[in-house]
């Protein structure tokens, strides 16, 4: 299937969205990635500023479950800070619907939770 989807790169590249074995978007053990994602695997990637965009649910998802999410989407950026990294790794951190505003949270709060 890549050499369909390549012709597409010029197209698909610079919006990001052209699949990449490296990220996992492409496979060949569809078992493995199906029971990765049902074991809720948590995949997020970061624009050319260096900020996160990913869903943690939908409207039909109630409180906790989404709190849930957004709990395992902070342990997995958190889990994935590099040991050379020093001083705060979190600056900012906001939560937003698709179209809503977005609500700013304390990004201490949410690293000093991670430790306890």
């Amino acid at each position: 299937m890549m050499g369909v989807v390549g012709r597409l790169g010029k197209i698909l590249g610079p919006k990001g969205l052209m699949p990449s074995p490296k990220s996992g978007t492409v496979t060949m053990d569809l078992t493995r990635a199906l029971a990765e994602i049902k074991a809720g695997k948590v995949e997020y990637r970061l624009d050319k500023t260096n900020i996160i965009h990913t869903p943690i649910g939908k409207v039909s998802f109630g409180a906790e479950k989404l709190a849930e999410n957004y709990q395992a989407l902070v342990e997995a950026i958190i889990k994935a800070k590099p040991a050379a990294a020093k001083g705060q790794y979190i600056k900012s951190a906001t939560v937003t619907s698709t179209m809503g505003p977005g609500v700013k949270l304390n990004p201490q709060k949410l690293t000093v939770a991670q430790t306890k």
